[in-house]
């Protein structure tokens, strides 16, 4: 059968620069898998099924280690200092995680079934250039974490070593996450793999004595009641966890395409889950029970009190853990970055590009980081929030579209294209978004501003019950009248150009692609 192209790439015109390489006409490099490399070198662009690799249940140490870190410990701060007691901080806390997460798993499926990173996907929704309105809100996230990450790891060392100004510190671990982050992919995954046991073992000790030393029968009781305190918690977790959304293609992208659905948003969510109502609930602990304890320095402190010395040792694998995070942010924060450059200016997708995007965006967090104050408490509660706010409209529209409205079938080669069928401004999942942020502003809780309705109900944020159903319904409703049809041959045009073996490819790989629930291809 001859070899289909997308009707925007003309006959014996190239891919575009940075897509050219994509393509393997070797027919035996699917049966030969790439190897890991120490150099990542892929950007934004598609990873082709000869380089597929790695192993699903490597989602749940990755997203474990990745939300088991300071800053998680932090967001179980927010219920106690508004009065909120401990028992009742956990359950506030397992309730936003339960909620957050279910949306952010969800968005591990649609690695493995395109190929690309997370955020570039969605210019199928809103655009490629309409996209920029969802690139700058996870662009935000990313830079705003590691801004909060850089001075909570000084924290964290500077009181273990009480070592120099915070300046030094900041340009060391900058530098030190900037070279995980240019190394790429695997190098992230093997860290965030390997930590998660030196995590459990740690902070297995500590919690089993923090327990015993601070709270021995208290734990078993739920405490002070405030239904404000409770929600500001729930909302603050359901945005943290979300807010993960944003990842979660790019580190599952390199999974083999025949990946089943279930055990991989399983995995991922246990990952996430778990560590989010482990160490928050820690956090609040912390709070309650020691003066001045809502700072990550606790961990130090609760530590020496089990065993001497024992918190030096948690606090330095946990500053560790957090420098690896910042290098899962700023990885993240490079690709988003590419993907809105790209949308006006096509770029070469190579290693080259992203470790200058990467020692860029690097730049800007130690920049920010170094003029902002040290004080963030009650900052960092606003800053989760907002992320709740922006990324819940994107998170909606982007689940109801993969799920229910194309059913994974995009063309790749379209959502690089700057002719694409999916238009450079995508007006359906623009107004969407819109619609669904904007039911949202009556419930703003935030410390500058607080909507009408969060007022009435005594300054409880339900932003999310409205801004999730919204979105998603609205985008649902005006995508009935989209050409499915159009966009299901693309998809098996854009198929047949990225892995053109699949053209003359045995029955069973053919049901390779069928099980991946992707564009089916037509009769051979």
């Amino acid at each position: 059968m001859a070899l289909l192209r997308c009707s925007n790439w003309p006959a014996g015109k190239s891919l575009r620069p940075g897509l050219g390489k994509m393509v393997s006409h070797d027919p035996a490099a699917k049966a030969a898998t790439t190897p890991p490399r120490l150099l990542e070198a892929r950007s934004i662009d598609y990873v082709p099924w000869s380089e597929r690799r790695g192993k699903v249940w490597h989602q749940g140490p990755f997203w474990f280690t990745s939300n088991f870190v300071l800053f998680t410990l932090a967001v179980g701060f927010t219920g106690p200092l508004g009065g909120l007691g401990f028992g009742w901080t956990t359950v506030a806390v397992a309730l936003g995680a339960i909620v957050g997460t279910f949306f952010m798993a969800f968005h591990a499926n649609q690695g493995p079934r395109l190929g690309i990173p997370q955020m570039i996907q969605s210019r199928a929704q809103f655009g490629t250039r309409g996209v920029l309105v969802a690139l700058i809100a996870a662009l935000f996230v990313y830079v705003g974490l590691n801004v909060f990450n850089l001075p909570m790891t000084t924290q964290g060392l500077q009181a273990v070593t009480r070592v120099g100004p915070r300046w030094p510190w900041y340009v060391a671990l900058v530098s030190v996450q900037a070279i995980i982050a240019i190394l790429g992919h695997d190098m992230i995954h093997f860290v965030q793999r390997w930590l998660t046991y030196v995590l459990v073992a740690a902070f297995t000790v500590l919690t089993v004595g923090a327990v015993v030393v601070l709270g021995g029968p208290r734990v078993l009781t739920m405490g002070a009641f405030n239904s404000v305190a409770f929600f500001s918690q729930c909302a603050a977790v359901c945005g943290y966890v979300i807010a993960y959304a944003i990842y979660v293609s790019d580190y599952t992208r390199y999974l083999p395409p025949e990946t089943r659905l279930r055990p991989l948003v399983l995995w991922t969510y246990a990952g996430s889950v778990l560590s989010a109502v482990w160490l928050m609930p820690l956090g609040a602990l912390f709070a309650l029970e020691l003066k001045n304890g809502a700072t990550v320095t606790s961990v130090l402190t609760v530590g020496n009190m089990i065993v001497p010395g024992l918190g030096a040792i948690v606090m330095i694998i946990s500053s560790i853990a957090l420098v690896t995070v910042m290098s899962v942010n700023t990885y993240g924060a490079t690709l988003v970055a590419l993907t809105a450059v790209d949308g006006f200016r096509p770029i070469r997708s190579s290693s080259r590009i992203r470790i200058i995007g990467t020692l860029s965006v690097s730049l800007v967090i130690l920049t920010i980081a170094l003029i902002v104050p040290d004080s963030y408490q009650s900052t960092l509660t606003a800053f989760l929030t907002l992320m709740l706010y922006f990324l819940v409209p994107w998170s909606a529209v982007n689940l109801v579209d993969y799920y229910w409205v194309r059913r994974g079938m995009y063309s790749v080669l379209e959502i690089f294209s700057h002719a694409s069928i999916y238009r450079r401004w995508a007006w359906r999942g623009l107004v969407a978004y819109a619609g669904g942020f904007l039911v949202m502003v009556p419930f703003f809780a935030l410390p500058s501003f607080t909507g009408p309705a969060a007022r009435a109900l005594g300054g409880v944020d339900l932003s999310i019950l409205f801004g999730l159903p919204v979105s998603g319904l609205l985008y649902y409703a005006l995508a009935r009248n989209l050409n499915l049809a159009h966009e299901l041959q693309a998809c098996r045009e854009s198929l047949l150009t990225l892995e053109p073996t699949m053209a003359t490819a045995s029955t069973a790989s053919r049901g390779a692609v069928d099980r991946s629930r992707a564009c089916r291809l037509p009769a051979v």
